[in-house]
């Protein structure tokens, strides 16, 4: 979608460069790029910055080409943006393969090897400027060295970052003082130098370093992130299958458990997986496994299983682009359907969504907290654009929600598994409680557990299970409401997950042109709180939906099950290509500027 000339959707797009410098390195698997992008985002937070750095792969298993998405600045990002100010690529190789994902403008820069020919034409027409520098031979030049440190120096010298900060990461992940760290940093001095040796590169956009921070700052992915939530949430046992773009949740929780005392064990597959946590659960160990939408399929009998036996555990669904394997190093938010009514019978669960990389911490922490208060299912639906992105953020407070489970004492009198309470929670008994027994499989039950196939019986567990759910206070982790009480706003976007960044940059831009909108960006998918959101509604007349997958399925979901105001409309795209604020307020400007139109009287 393009977006409009009218003077009010340019203000809405918002200027190239100022409060942030995007840029992206490029070249062929192997060449660095990742580790140079690790290395420049920590060289920002050095410098007092904030930043994002997303991960880009073709559809290889090993080598292709590969390209580190950076966007810096001096406040929180969790978006990428439209555009970047610069391309740096060591090299050619298949780069023009992310022309769509990086989309330049004419304040651009591009920077190749001399010896690798001029920039791709996908690059060139965009209208930047096109710089080649022989940065193969000026690494040859320094034995010992790596082509990717002379480009740390350079584009941390173009994007206005100091030669301290720079040097500061490269020991840090150097780790050890040798003749490869003097070889390499004396690269990054002349990679630096090269920043400001040519005419054609003073035009980009640059940022000064900020103050120092007065609170220290995190390097952490999403899916670290949710690890670490996860642990702080109370799980101690992990059993998973490994799949792209979850592995790295479960690589970083092996280590960290064995720190808390727990443990995690790699499944055969993720049907083995699930049903190992669902019997740790039952055992009285908070449990997890991680997988991408494919595992999430699998699962799908044993997650009913443990809604059934109302056993806690927690799955979290890295979502990627599908259907089937679909594109799995690319993001997409297609699973959301499946999470909220993708079990076989009535099988209310919660569905929880973390809607940045530092969220992707507190939500999960909140869904460990809710599964085991609740006994039941919890999806946490994180996405491969946070799991496998990198941000500068603040280091997050100590403490949050703690599982606790309702256990039963030993030797309870007429003690009943599933009793129908008030609250439709009932106490588990922990096996080998003494004098408490009771069966727990996936078949219909009475109160004390006994299969049964009565109409009463399943009316009276259906009911339970509905009820714990929708009676329990859910305070104000729910959403996220941003922009509410101007009664002015009479349009409100609703979003989950990782678009809300770029959902609260076009709010922000809209605002700017003249159009109040309310942000509402849904934490908790399911189960539905309809009064909730009637509220955070309040005053709104039109409702923009805004979500990246082909069927708009948070639409169709809300649409089901809330009474939205007017005439709710819908923007929604597929992965792999973000979404981008400039589109999205460019739409909502247009919107709200026709709808005061039509009620203008002729």
């Amino acid at each position: 979608m393009q977006t409009p000339s009218n003077p009010e959707a340019q203000r809405a797009a918002g200027p190239p460069g100022g409060a942030f410098v995007a840029l992206a390195l490029a070249g062929s698997g192997g060449s660095g790029v990742m580790t140079a992008g690790t290395m420049l985002l920590d060289a920002a937070a050095r410098a007092g910055l904030y930043g994002l750095m997303v991960r880009t792969s073709g559809p290889q298993i090993r080598g292709g080409e590969a390209a580190g998405l950076l966007r810096l600045g001096r406040t929180p990002q969790d978006a990428l943006g439209d555009h970047f100010d610069l391309l740096l690529a060591m090299d050619w190789g298949n780069v023009n393969r992310f022309a769509d994902e990086i989309p330049l403008h004419a304040g651009s820069l591009v920077i190749g090897d001399s010896d690798e020919g001029d920039a791709p034409e996908v690059f060139a027409r965009s209208g930047a400027a096109c710089v080649a520098l022989p940065l193969k031979k000026m690494a040859k030049a320094i034995p010992g060295c790596w082509v990717n440190m002379i480009a740390l120096g350079l584009a941390g010298g173009l994007c206005g970052l100091p030669i301290t900060a720079l040097e500061a990461a490269l020991r840090a992940s150097w780790k050890r003082a040798d003749e490869g760290l003097v070889a390499n940093l004396a690269a990054l001095h002349k990679g630096f130098e090269q920043a400001s040796a040519h005419a054609a590169m003073q035009g980009m956009a640059r940022l000064e370093a900020g103050a120092a921070a007065t609170a220290r700052r995190w390097l952490i992915s999403g899916n670290e992130a949710a690890g670490y939530g996860a642990v702080r949430g109370g799980i101690r046992f992990v059993a998973a299958y490994p799949i792209t773009p979850a592995t790295e949740l479960l690589e970083w929780m092996a280590p960290a458990l064995t720190r808390v005392g727990g443990s995690l064990l790699q499944a055969e597959d993720e049907l083995a997986s699930v049903n190992m946590i669902i019997g740790a659960s039952y055992g009285g160990v908070p449990s997890l496994t991680a997988t991408a939408g494919p595992g999430l399929a699998l699962m799908t009998e044993a997650i009913g299983l443990a809604v059934c036996a109302e056993v806690p555990i927690v799955v979290v669904d890295v979502m990627r682009g599908g259907p089937s394997t679909g594109i799995p190093a690319k993001s997409e938010q297609s699973d959301l359907a499946f999470a909220v009514s993708g079990l076989p019978g009535d099988a209310p669960r919660l569905v929880v969504a973390p809607n940045s990389i530092a969220d992707c911490l507190h939500a999960t922490q909140w869904a460990v907290q809710l599964a085991e208060a609740l006994q039941t299912a919890a999806i946490v639906l994180s996405d491969q654009f946070m799991g496998q992105s990198r941000a500068i953020i603040d280091e997050p407070p100590e403490g949050g929600p703690v599982a606790q489970r309702q256990t039963v004492a030993a030797h309870t009198a007429d003690y009943k598994r599933y009793r129908d309470t008030p609250s439709g929670v009932s106490p588990m008994a922990i096996p080998g409680t003494p004098g408490v027994v009771y069966t727990a499989d996936g078949l219909e039950h009475t109160e004390a557990g006994i299969p049964s196939s009565q109409s009463r019986d399943h009316l009276l567990q259906l009911a339970k299970r509905e009820r714990k759910l929708a009676l329990f206070d859910y305070g104000p982790r729910w959403a996220d409401v941003e922009g509410q009480g101007d009664c002015a706003e009479e349009c409100a976007v609703i979003t989950f997950g990782s678009v809300t960044g770029t959902v609260r940059e076009a709010v922000a831009r809209a605002n700017a042109a003249g159009c109040p909108t309310r942000l509402i960006s849904l934490r908790l998918l399911a189960p539905a709180l309809p009064e909730k959101l009637d509220a955070a509604l309040a005053g709104v007349t039109r409702v923009l939906v805004v979500e990246q997958n082909h069927g708009a399925q948070l639409y169709r979901y809300l649409r089901a099950m809330y009474d939205l105001p007017g005439k709710p409309r819908s923007f929604h795209r597929p992965g792999p290509l973000p979404l981008r604020p400039a589109e999205l307020a460019a739409v909502i400007v247009e919107w709200q500027r026709a709808a005061a139109l039509e009620r203008v009287p002729a």
